[in-house]
């Protein structure tokens, strides 16, 4: 295995080095306060808060909250097994993907969410133009433009930036927050939060199980990468303990402030904008709450959007034998410019669509590697391809999608998860016991 160096010096800049084909030396493995700094502060954000008012207006107050802790249980379940097996291993997502998925089918697991990942990097991009738009009138591709330099120069300086935005993300957002409900629920009872009964036309349409899956696929794609974030852990515990701090402390709170308040019933056209809340900060609430909401904005999308093009860009190095810093340049230059071009409005339901798919590649990941921790095992990364990997992914997924088309009631990213784990182990078993039989008998010859 080859070595990385300690430092990279890019013009009279000196950082520190990525590890993007490599794991993570114990040496420079970070304290869980750092780790969990990283995860705390992604999932905190307006985007998430705005889709917990989706659920709100779809699904009443009560049912959307048992949509938000089921959904965020499981993403603890998935996220943190995932996590383990890269805080004992130091590996990224590419990393896990070659060992599981072989060689080959490493470039298109990996190359799928490391692309899919940009897409949400657009998202939120564009969505710091609109908001400042729709909110104070300002030129949204301009403000996208400048946004976007902004994350890319973050995310450039690497994993130790992500856990400083994350610091300053997740208070911020809890200050912000609190007093947005304060505005909101003037006048509105705790009771007349609680029975709020939804305001979208289509709820009676929307199901408890497709509020789970909302919740699920909103991290599905970062939450499988999380390798990225989480070989930097010290070991297997401590990389659990930061991702429990995402899912689900950071992403429940996020999403039930945007729940309440759109049950206090202050937004208009609920099931499209949801828990929206800076425009309570910037209606004539003063100037010190208005530069409040501008710095919030920001700071809470530029989270999202640093956190997503970093695991865009080290699984993109490890896929082209890169730096992570140059497929940051890179990918950052095609998500801004998707961004600025208003591109960025039409990926969401394609975005939540693919998210149903993804869960079953983590699936396959975590049975292979639970499997491998009851036997010795040769690294998968010297083959190819592995056909009971995809084979698996491919029931996983099959299973998800029928049930998104023909019973979309059902928690799809769910039954994903379950499908693809159990066929990966069920054929795994199959194949050891196949070999222990025929390996004798050759012997024996």
């Amino acid at each position: 295995m080859t070595t990385a160096d300690d430092r990279e010096h890019i013009g009279g800049l000196e950082l520190e080095a990525e590890f993007e084909r490599v794991p993570v030396p114990e040496g420079h493995r970070k304290s869980l306060r750092t780790v969990a700094a990283v995860w705390f502060g992604f999932p905190m954000i307006l985007t998430c808060a705005v889709f917990g008012g989706v659920l709100a207006a779809l699904l009443g107050f009560q049912r959307a909250l048992l949509a938000i802790v089921v959904g965020n249980l499981v993403l603890f379940a998935y996220v943190g097994a995932l996590s383990y097996f890269a805080g004992r291993t130091g590996l990224n997502f590419a990393l896990q993907a070659g060992r599981v998925f072989g060689r080959f089918g490493q470039l298109l697991v990996a190359g799928f969410l490391s692309t899919l990942v940009i897409g949400w990097f657009a998202f939120n991009t564009g969505l710091t133009g609109a908001t400042m738009e729709a909110t104070f009138g300002w030129t949204e591709w301009l403000v996208t433009l400048l946004a976007a330099l902004g994350f890319v120069a973050i995310t450039f300086i690497g994993v130790r930036a992500l856990s400083v935005i994350g610091m300053i993300a997740a208070p911020l957002f809890v200050v912000v927050a609190i007093i947005a409900i304060v505005i909101a629920s003037e006048g509105v009872s705790l009771s007349g939060i609680w029975d709020y009964e939804g305001a979208g036309a289509g709820a009676a349409a929307f199901s408890l199980g497709a509020g789970i899956t909302l919740v699920i696929a909103t991290f599905a794609d970062s939450g499988t990468m999380t390798a990225d974030f989480t070989r930097w852990a010290r070991n297997g515990r401590e990389a659990v303990l930061a991702a429990s701090t995402a899912f689900p402390i950071a992403n429940f709170c996020a999403f039930l402030v945007g729940a309440i308040v759109v049950a206090t019933g202050v937004v208009e056209n609920a099931a499209v904008n949801g828990g929206n809340f800076v425009p309570l900060l910037a209606n004539d609430q003063g100037w010190l709450l208005t530069v409040l909401a501008v710095l919030f904005v920001f700071v809470s999308l530029g989270s999202v959007s640093t956190h997503c093009l970093y695991n865009g860009a080290v699984g993109w190095s490890n896929l082209l034998h890169t730096r992570m810093r140059v497929m940051c340049l890179v990918l950052g230059a095609v998500g801004t410019i998707a961004a600025t071009a208003g591109v960025w409005s039409h990926f969401l339901d394609w975005l939540n669509i693919l998210g149903v798919f993804v869960p079953p590649i983590g699936a396959v990941i975590i049975a292979d590697n639970v499997l491998a921790a009851r036997r010795e095992q040769v690294a998968a990364d010297d083959m190819p391809i592995r056909p009971i990997a995809f084979l698996s992914y491919a029931c996983g997924a099959t299973a998800a999608g029928l049930l998104h088309y023909l019973a979309p009631e059902g928690a799809e990213a769910v039954v994903g998860i379950i499908v693809a784990g159990a066929v990966y182990t069920a054929l795994a078993l199959s194949l050891e016991r196949r070999v222990a039989t025929v390996e004798p008998e050759l012997e024996a010859r």
